[in-house]
């Protein structure tokens, strides 16, 4: 029989790759948006308002998918109601129906000023958003104990992510920098997307580290970017985040082990990525 997936947060950057993976792989698949359907192939769309506790449930209750994947973002980084508050709602309403949930959180839970992070870490987060996740992870904990939790880094596409298009940017003249003091451990959209779907049909509990293996400055990631799409690198801004007192996560350099040990999909480095080794 085929099982039913609900994908919150289907029509962004993660999200809808997470659904178009699902529908690849013969789930039924309902993928949630806040302002404009999108178009994908196979996905069942319904509109949901992440602030509001009675409609989450109602969906939920309605749906009663096997799967639920929370890859909603928020409307902005600021978007406590949404990235907090409505996770919370999504993991009561997924525990209420029974279903396997997979959240997704971030790397910004941690304040990066004692890489390498494994799974134990606790968060310690430095911006707004960061500190809405980790809420978010608390809440996730405490109303659906069985639930996995995938903390990610910088998350790359075919062009279409924000830090790509950043890069382009920036090359064209905008205002702006890239840091040299900040670092992350990028990853491909479309591997997470597999590797969430993964972890849902794993018995795993708690937060499990997703990220590629390359750790690179915010500065390097621009420069291979530019690379690859042919533009020149020596004309991207460096700027170190200290030095312009910018609140950010220094080194969030997650350790992935686990992952590797539980998954058979592979989280590829940035360099991997584009075709460095």
């Amino acid at each position: 029989m085929t099982r039913t997936i609900l994908v919150t947060g289907a029509s962004g950057h993660l999200g809808r790759r997470v659904a178009a993976r699902s529908v690849a792989e013969g789930w039924t698949v309902v993928g949630t948006f806040h302002t404009a359907q999108p178009e994908l192939p196979g996905v069942g769309w319904r509109r949901l308002d992440l602030r509001d506790r009675a409609m989450v449930e109602g969906l939920l209750t309605e749906l009663a998918p096997d799967v639920v994947v929370h890859a909603a973002a928020g409307r902005d980084r600021d978007d406590w109601a949404v990235i907090a508050d409505g996770a919370g709602a999504v993991a009561a309403a997924a525990a209420a129906v029974g279903a396997r949930l997979v959240h997704v959180s971030s790397d910004a839970v941690l304040s990066g000023a004692n890489p390498p992070y494994d799974e134990t870490a606790l968060p310690d987060p430095v911006t707004r958003y960061g500190a809405a996740k980790a809420a978010a992870e608390t809440a996730v904990r405490t109303v659906a104990p069985g639930a996995v939790i995938a903390r990610v880094s910088l998350i790359l596409g075919d062009g279409d992510s924000k830090h790509e298009r950043l890069v382009h940017a920036l090359h064209a003249g905008e205002d702006g920098a890239l840091f040299t003091d900040r670092y992350r451990m990028p990853s491909h959209a479309a591997d997470l997307a597999a590797a969430l779907l993964e972890l849902a049909g794993t018995g795993h509990a708690g937060v499990v580290n997703l990220a590629g293996s390359d750790r690179v400055s915010y500065h390097e990631l621009g420069c291979l970017i530019a690379e690859r799409d042919g533009l020149d690198p020596a004309r991207l801004p460096a700027a170190r985040a200290q030095d312009r007192g910018v609140v950010l996560s220094a080194d969030t350099r997650l350790d992935t082990t686990l992952a590797t040990e539980l998954l058979t999909t592979r989280v590829r480095g940035v360099r991997e990525l584009f075709g460095q080794r």
